[in-house]
């Protein structure tokens, strides 16, 4: 494979370090490296007036397929994205709390969305003004998204939704949600859906539960909806399964290298820890280690093959295979480097405060969730089965 930085992609990387350097500082520099996945509940304040930092400088929207500066952004070709992700990574910038709005929703908009969507909610997704939580996952239907039982109906020009949301990130902080939801009461599965816009701030409508973890953090949480008001239909009325699928396929690509540079982060830590144990005298230990390392290239190079790639029902599939199990595994491998040590906590517990991990901790027993979240690993075999190898499908 030929992946190689011209340039014009040096020259961008030269003016986002200078940028970094002029602003990664203060409040910004000390959450360095937190507030990413086990630690999301770090430093939400700081960390989304962040985002209007990144906003000030143009930098949220690089990867929108539409004129540059349009609504307040600037574009960047799929290298350059990779070199600000790299970049971001390099500088050890805060963990995003925008980026569901500006990787999910906004590219959603271009493609699906009206003209007056697009400029009510890019320009304010660009500024870093308001943050997005998405509305799919609910209870009793898993990863099963067609299962939903959330309803809309028409009130007026918009929606009022009823229903529940679960494993919803950031919706404590979300200024708004996307939901999918019924609105045609005679059609099942993926028939009779929409994807509607709806404002958080309704008292009385809208409710927002944590869910507390095994990790004693809340990064998810329960939403219930009680005739919420949706102002914006996205693509049009039943059309929502369309516009789904669409946002679901957009979660790859170079949103794929930014979180693997995550975990070539993660990786070192617990290759660090190896070290200071003692473990690596271990030939399996060490056999493992070499075998993750091999694995997160693998994933680099396949996320580089299929980079801006159009049509391959697959690869999101595959990838998210591929970086769950992963993922789960290192969370193993950073208790099994320290042996027995890796059940003490770094102080001691109390009843005020029971939870106290360290980072490996935290890392373990998030990544539990790794093969559930986001599509299990079921689901995803079934798409390539039943999507791409063209096996009969499963009765539901």
């Amino acid at each position: 494979m030929d992946f190689e930085f011209g340039d014009e992609d040096e020259a961008f990387r030269a003016e986002a370090r200078e940028w970094f350097s002029g602003h990664l500082t203060g409040a910004y520099a000390e959450l360095a490296g937190r507030g990413g996945p086990g630690s999301e509940h770090e430093g939400a304040g700081v960390r989304r007036a962040w985002e209007r930092e990144l906003g000030g400088g143009g930098w949220i929207g690089l990867g929108w397929e539409c004129a540059e500066g349009a609504y307040g952004n600037r574009v960047g070709s799929l290298t350059q994205q990779v070199v600000w992700a790299e970049e971001y990574a390099r500088a050890g910038a805060p963990g995003r709390v925008g980026h569901i709005g500006e990787n999910l929703l906004g590219p959603t908009l271009i493609a699906a969305g009206d003209e007056e969507q697009r400029r009510r909610f890019l320009p304010a997704i660009a500024r870093g003004e308001e943050l997005w939580c998405q509305g799919y996952s609910e209870p009793d239907a898993g990863s099963d998204l067609a299962g939903l039982r959330t309803v809309a109906v028409r009130d007026g020009a918009g929606h009022r939704v009823t229903g529940q949301k679960i494993w919803t990130s950031l919706a404590g902080e979300a200024d708004w949600c996307f939901v999918l939801a019924r609105t045609d009461a005679r059609e099942r599965r993926h028939r009779g859906l929409s994807f509607l816009l709806v404002p958080m701030d309704q008292p009385g409508r809208i409710e927002v539960r944590p869910i507390r973890q095994m990790s004693g953090t809340a990064e998810f949480n329960e939403v219930f909806f009680d005739g919420a008001l949706a102002p914006y239909v996205v693509g049009g009325e039943g059309a929502g399964w369309r516009v789904a699928m669409g946002l679901l396929a957009r979660e790859r690509g170079v949103s794929t290298l930014v979180q693997q540079i995550g975990f070539a982060a993660e990786l070192a830590d617990v290759l660090a820890a190896a070290v200071r144990c003692g473990s690596l005298r271990d030939p399996v230990l060490r056999e493992q280690l070499v075998r993750q390392w091999a694995e997160l290239k693998v994933m680099r190079w396949n996320a580089l093959r299929t980079l801006g790639a159009a049509g391959d029902a697959g690869a999101p599939s595959v990838a998210k295979l591929l970086w769950g199990g992963w993922h789960q595994r290192l969370g193993e491998l950073a208790m099994r480097v320290r042996g027995a040590t890796a059940a003490l906590g770094p102080v001691d517990w109390s009843e005020r405060a029971p939870y106290e991990l360290d980072a490996l901790q935290r890392l373990f027993l998030f990544t539990r969730a790794d093969t559930l979240y986001g599509g299990s690993d079921e689901i995803q075999r079934n798409i390539i089965a039943e999507r791409v190898l063209g096996l009969p499908r499963l009765e539901r």
